[in-house]
């Protein structure tokens, strides 16, 4: 390295000496002497200039060696010296090569750390990011009771063996640690508790009895968030806030918001059990966010039937309990002003644009009828997205197809996004989530958006809707629309054919009036009967082919018990989704059996149905697999798999659910 150094300040002459030595020698053509006398006086010039180089040479090498071995000096007494710990150990093998007194001074076993691997030194550090070319550990490492954020890097080393020496600097961050959580720990937390059957609660109470009801539930909760310190009040007849420290949510989250059960118990003198759902909000940035992310919450907890918490941050809804049956609590008034808002919605648009989920089943064809014939009524054109390939809901589309009024109304999604325009309104039936819309391009084209869907919400759901009708109460979609157009339009107004595609939707879901069944249901079939629908022609839609009645019962001989009351049957060939339902549907009847699932391929995806007639939410179950529903009936699609996967994965989520209930 100084030779090459050296070399720098080293001035090459030895051209000028050729030169010299050639113009001597053109001398002698005219004097030899006098060219003698120039090449001895070249020569003389050229050991001159070499010795004085050679002693120029031998003086910057000496100065270098000078500064080099300053600066050697310098950086092992800055290492030895250094005011942070400092290791040198190989990363293939961990072995410790060398440490500074100030890591010494943090082990214990300072005497034999040399003879030790660094693992059993620190057995929670993971050198693994110096390899991948890091020179930050991407975690803290906790050493003693200190806590240090490490910085290092790697040298490859020399000699026959090879291999790498990494050196490692220790910054003790203990403090800024402990701020950083203390901080972390007491940041605010808000959430609303409401009590969602409160006026099923107090009907035909005496004050007395009211006052006696809400102070056992009072005192319930109170005791409940004692140890968290918060503060708690009522600020509605049926709403309370609770403020307290983030610290204590894990506490809440651990015992599965234990107040849920624990106000459950409260029965008022009718024998009706209290029911209280929560809504947390975390991750604020103010307490307005915060407040709004509660409310958001708690708006969740409700659409997803009550009794149960879920807690809300910057990205995403966590949900915990929610495995109890959903009672009707839904009011006409809400269904009145519904019906006037969506008519005034439609009148005021250029056109409508109707769709529901992707495949989609007699409910959502029958919902999107109903408001196509609002969409008539109101004088404006409307179009229902048609759905590719051969869905669910086919037959009773073709019927549709060939009446009069729904000439040119089925569009294709090609066909339908153009005529998109600033005025256009989407109503989006049977479904309230984004992803399984039949097109989210149309839905995100079109300003304004209403949602009618009676399927409890998931974490990502159709947000900012102009109208949002969702009451996980109804039956179904269909059941929702009708109850809608009782509102709006005289019986002679619905066609016959769309009066039976609406019964044709309720009969679906609550297959034949025994599941999922209120007298609201009840009163929307009535008015579809007196809008002319005929029931025969509605059971026809629901015929099986002699192939299908043979692949369902086929399904049904494959099933087996995986715990008791619990049947799973999968498929061995692909077979529609209407014929695994119906299979799933199917095995209910068999006595001993209140809840079944049905996994059948059907060319790159796997379908899933469940069902339920007992206490199991099988919505709650198959939401693990990325499915959905309510807590009667729920299903799902899972790509890139097998059936025995995939019967795999739901055998562990039925496990997890029952621990969970266990828990």
């Amino acid at each position: 390295m100084s030779r090459k150094i050296s070399q720098l300040f080293h001035t090459s002459v030895q051209l000028y000496f050729i030169c010299l030595a050639v113009f001597a020698l053109l001398t002698g053509f005219y004097s030899i002497p006098l060219a003698l006398a120039e090449l001895a006086v070249v020569a003389a010039l050229a050991v001159y200039s070499r010795r004085s180089s050679t002693r120029r040479r031998k003086e910057i090498n000496k100065y270098l060696d000078n500064v080099s071995n300053t600066v050697d000096a310098a950086s092992r007494d800055t290492m030895t010296n250094s005011p942070l710990p400092m290791i040198i150990f190989r990363p293939e093998s961990g072995d410790i090569i060398w440490t500074n007194d100030r890591f010494l001074d943090l082990s214990p076993q300072k005497d034999h750390i040399f003879d030790t691997k660094l693992s059993s030194v620190i057995p929670n550090f993971d050198s693994r990011w110096l390899m991948e070319g890091k020179d930050v550990c991407p975690s803290e490492v906790r050493y003693g009771n200190r806590r240090f954020r490490v910085y290092g890097h790697l040298v490859r080393t020399s000699g026959r063996g090879g291999g790498f020496l990494a050196t490692t600097y220790w910054v003790d961050i203990t403090e800024l640690s402990r701020i950083r959580d203390h901080y972390m720990a007491t940041k605010p937390v808000a959430a609303v508790l409401l009590i969602d059957n409160y006026e099923d609660l107090m009907k035909n109470l005496s004050d007395n009895e009211r006052s006696n009801l809400l102070a056992e539930i009072d005192t319930r909760l109170d005791a409940w968030v004692a140890e968290s310190g918060g503060f708690l009040r009522r600020y509605q007849r049926e709403r309370y806030m609770f403020l307290f420290d983030e610290q204590h949510l894990s506490q809440f989250v651990e015992k599965k918001f234990e107040i849920l059960d624990s106000v459950h118990q409260v029965v008022n003198p009718s024998g009706m059990n209290a029911s209280l759902s929560i809504g947390v909000g975390k991750d604020g940035d103010t307490f307005q966010e915060l407040w709004n992310f509660a409310n958001l919450s708690i708006d969740m907890a409700l659409s997803r039937g009550g009794d149960q918490a879920v807690i809300r941050n910057k990205d995403t809804f966590e949900f915990y309990g929610g495995r109890s049956k959903e009672t009707e609590k839904r009011t006409k008034v809400k269904s009145r002003v519904m019906a006037s808002a969506l008519s005034t919605l439609i009148s005021d648009s250029s056109q409508v644009i109707i769709m529901g989920h992707r495949s989609p089943d007699n409910d959502a064809a029958g919902a999107s009828a109903g408001i196509c014939a609002l969409a008539r009524k109101q004088g404006v054109p409307a179009h229902i997205i048609r759905d590719p390939g051969n869905p669910p809901a086919q037959e009773l589309v073709d019927r549709l197809c060939h009446l009069p009024e729904y000439v040119g109304c089925f569009l294709d999604v090609a066909e339908a996004l153009p005529l998109v325009d600033e005025r256009t309104l989407c109503v989006v039936v049977d479904t309230n989530r984004p992803e399984q819309v039949q097109s989210r391009d149309i839905l995100e084209a079109c300003g304004r958006v209403a949602v009618i869907d009676h399927h409890r919400r998931a974490a990502t759901y159709i947000d900012g809707a102009a109208l949002n009708y969702h009451e996980p109460y109804a039956s179904s979609a269909s059941e929702l629309v009708a109850e809608l157009l009782q509102y709006v339009m005289e019986p002679n107004q619905l066609l016959r054919a769309e009066a039976e595609a609406l019964l044709a939707g309720i009969v679906l879901d609550t297959k034949n009036f025994t599941m999922r069944t209120g007298g609201r249901t009840f009163e929307a079939a009535a008015f579809l009967r007196r809008s002319g629908a005929d029931t025969a022609e509605v059971r026809k839609l629901y015929q099986n082919d002699l192939r299908g009645t043979i692949a369902k019962y086929s399904i049904i001989q494959n099933a087996k018990l995986y715990r008791p009351n619990i049947a799973v049957a999968v498929a061995e060939t692909p077979v529609g989704r209407v014929t695994a339902a119906q299979a799933a549907d199917e095995l209910l009847n068999i006595i001993g059996i209140d809840t079944s699932f049905v996994i059948s391929p059907d060319g790159e995806l796997v379908n899933i149905s469940g069902r339920s007639m007992g206490d199991v939410n099988v919505q709650v179950i198959l939401e693990q697999l990325g499915g959905g529903g309510n807590a009667a009936a729920a299903g799902g699609q899972i790509a890139g798999t097998t059936p025995d996967e995939v019967a795999t994965r739901l055998a562990a989520a039925i496990d997890r659910y029952f621990e969970d209930e266990e828990a």
